[in-house]
């Protein structure tokens, strides 16, 4: 059949791009729909399988640019479901596929997360590693051995006692915080941004340099047992992951086994799970792997030309899809930044209907080359602006023009001002519309004043109508003006101005926030409060007594002390002074410094602590609260319902992991309690 042919040449160009170069043109969802679509043709018309059909193979062509090497065991690929209908499908089939006689075995199973990144086979000898292959197409891969050594989460010796031959798979991937901090470099080089970590994980194992390799901060997790030679006589796979990692091999800590007559069940809420944490990993998943726990079972499933029977690969909703760009436009922001966006065909992707997509500067879309017209791969992960990723150039329309960055503001017509060596264009005008509304919008978002009900859509409305020039305008609103517009009914207006009237209480740090003073974010604003006590003492100080101030610095001071002594800021603060606005900062109590020079994290829920009292109670003390957990962290308060990956993060680099009592007794002593 025709589309079987054409299904086939698509999906052939489309695996040699993803595969063997490491830059695909469209999203892993796009590529699997195509594949489905020929595995139901084919299975509706058998005769149009051939062995070269892409249902058939797995993977890609070794690279010719490093050595090949056949693989002992081969290296298969894995079939997927997309929701529980099919996943409980699949279960069915194996458990048929294991009936002896009328009586079904019992069957259980391992969940695991399906890491984004790039599968890896490593031989160890007497304990020792010799080699490290990519999969290629399942059979022969490329020899990586130099390159994966310089991996740190990759041992070149095993502990313990070591078989005389141990072949295992992994998965290679770059941690998200990597693939941020090397896109954040390529953005400052004016270079195109780095399309995705899987990509870019690919990419830095093929670097022909080791060194190259090294400096990208991939990492590993351990996930299979390929072939062995004198180990143990192990009967489950779950007895080889805690095997694998006795021997020092990382084995990812979100996987489980179900068992009993309810497994399939489990094994659905774990994916379920998954699907809605996805976020809360520091790496990129794409799906979650369930596995027949059985060896022996596994060997009497078997597989088919390309995967195993006994596992399935439950895919997680798509966060890259192309769509079409309609337009780029630009829009300018309260710095008076000038950020290009595009306009896109609504595509659904995420979890949310995308319709515009941020492009970053006018370097990085002449650098990615998009165009009005063109296809466009758009992504977006968790909460993170969507954001255009590329063009499908096999489906760029001839003759279409590459886009331009405007010399204009296009809210006040100002001539935009781009400065030698700064990537990015700005307006310069202080009073453009779109910079005002921009900073209004920012006072009342929820980092800042918090001002419930008062979205982008009000703030523009009122500036059009008059009732704003100034953040200060906003307690000058009354239900007179409020009941002369359509859309506000008395709940509304009682929300609103009960909103706002609960604002001008918020604390002096959430209206520095708010001001937008350059460089004071929420940590910096809160150490200017606790300091100075009052936003008049603030504005008064000289940037020596500002810069003295612990984690500020000359840049912080200078920035702080010339915001306060522009005139239309003196103005700006009169006229909160008159609407009651709070200016005053907490009382400064003489708190011992016992988590002086400490990072302490918390994780899940306290009794007797909220989310910020946690945080300032540290802080009170002289201590930090990230975000994160590094080698460097003191100690890891777990309460209820925690995230997994940080108690996993503490325990892989030695951090101990404290309960709410244990906590109070740090912060009351400094010291950790006994064990």
């Amino acid at each position: 059949m025709a589309r079987a042919e054409e299904l086939s040449a698509q999906l052939a160009h489309h695996g040699e791009l993803y595969y063997d170069l490491d830059a695909p043109e469209i999203p892993d969802a796009d590529y699997d729909a195509m594949m489905r679509e020929l595995v139901d043709l084919e299975g509706e018309y058998p005769q149009l399988v051939t062995e070269d059909s892409p249902t058939q193979r797995v993977g890609g062509a070794a690279s010719a640019t490093f050595a090949p090497v056949k693989h002992r065991v081969r290296m298969m690929s894995l079939d997927n479901a997309f929701d529980a209908d099919e996943l409980r499908a699949w279960a069915e089939r194996a458990a048929k596929g294991l009936t002896l006689g009328d009586e079904a075995p019992e069957v259980a199973y391992t969940g695991e997360l399906k890491i984004d990144g790039l599968a890896i086979s490593i031989l160890y000898e007497n304990g020792v590693m010799t080699q490290a292959a990519t999969r290629g197409d399942g059979r022969t891969g490329e020899d990586v051995t130099a390159n994966i050594a310089t991996l740190e989460t990759v041992p070149t010796e095993l502990t313990g006692k070591a078989p005389a031959l141990l072949e295992v798979r992994g998965e290679v991937y770059l941690p998200i915080e990597k693939f941020n901090e090397l896109n954040a470099q390529m953005e400052a080089l004016g270079k195109p941004r780095y399309a995705n970590p899987r990509n870019t994980a690919a990419g830095s194992l093929r670097q022909k340099d080791a060194a190259a390799t090294a400096s990208r901060g991939l990492s590993w997790w351990c996930y299979q047992l390929g072939e062995i030679e004198g180990g143990p006589n192990l009967q489950r796979h779950s007895e080889t992951l805690e095997y694998l990692g006795s021997l020092g091999l990382p084995i990812n800590p979100e996987h489980r086994v179900f068992t009993g007559p309810g497994a399939i069940d489990e094994v659905v809420a774990f994916n379920e799970h998954w699907k809605d944490r996805r976020h809360d990993l520091p790496y990129e998943i794409d799906g979650v792997v369930t596995k027949v726990d059985a060896l022996a079972q596994q060997n009497e499933l078997g597989s088919t030309s390309r995967a195993p029977r006994w596992a399935i690969a439950f895919k997680l909703p798509p966060e890259e899809k192309t769509t079409l760009l309609r337009d780029i436009m630009v829009n300018v922001g309260r710095t008076g930044r000038a950020t290009p966006f595009a306009v896109l065909e609504p595509v659904f992707v995420g979890g949310s209907t995308v319709s515009m997509a941020t492009l970053h500067n006018e370097d990085q879309v002449a650098a990615k080359d998009v165009r009005p017209g063109d296809t466009v791969v758009v992504r977006k992960a968790g909460d993170v602006i969507p954001e255009v990723v590329g063009p499908v150039l096999s489906e760029r329309p001839k003759g279409l023009r590459k886009w331009k960055f405007p010399t204009s503001c296009p809210a006040c017509g100002t001539t935009l001002v781009r400065p030698d060596g700064e990537a990015n264009t700005a307006c310069v005008n202080d009073a453009c519309p779109s910079r005002v509304a921009a900073r209004i919008e920012h006072f009342v978002s929820r980092g800042a004043m918090d001002v419930e009900g008062f979205g982008e859509r009000t703030v523009r409305q009122f500036l059009e109508l008059g009732l704003l020039s100034d953040v200060a305008d906003i307690y000058a609103i009354t239900a007179e003006d409020l009941s002369a517009i359509e859309g506000f009914g008395e709940v509304s207006i009682t929300n609103l101005l009960g909103a706002i009237e609960v604002s001008r209480e918020r604390p002096l740090a959430s209206l520095l926030v708010g001001l937008d003073i350059r460089h004071v974010g929420p940590s910096t604003a809160e150490a200017l409060a606790t300091t100075f006590g009052h936003l008049d003492q603030i504005a008064e100080a000289s940037e020596e007594a500002i810069a003295a101030v612990e984690g500020l610095g000359a840049t912080i001071a200078t920035s702080v002390h010339e915001f306060f002594q522009s005139a239309s800021t003196q103005a700006l603060v009169e006229k909160l002074r008159a609407a009651g606005v709070n200016l005053e900062g907490p009382e400064v109590l003489d708190i011992p410094k016992t988590l002086e020079g400490k990072s302490v994290v918390v994780t899940g829920s306290l009794d007797a602590f909220t989310r910020e009292s946690v945080v300032e109670a540290i802080k009170a003390r002289g201590g930090k609260s990230p975000g994160s957990v590094s080698k460097k962290t003191t100690a890891v308060v777990v309460g209820e319902s925690p995230g997994a990956s940080k108690t996993a993060k503490a325990e892989e680099v030695g951090v101990p992991v404290i309960n709410e009592a244990q906590f109070v007794h740090l912060l009351e002593t400094g010291e950790l309690p006994d064990a």
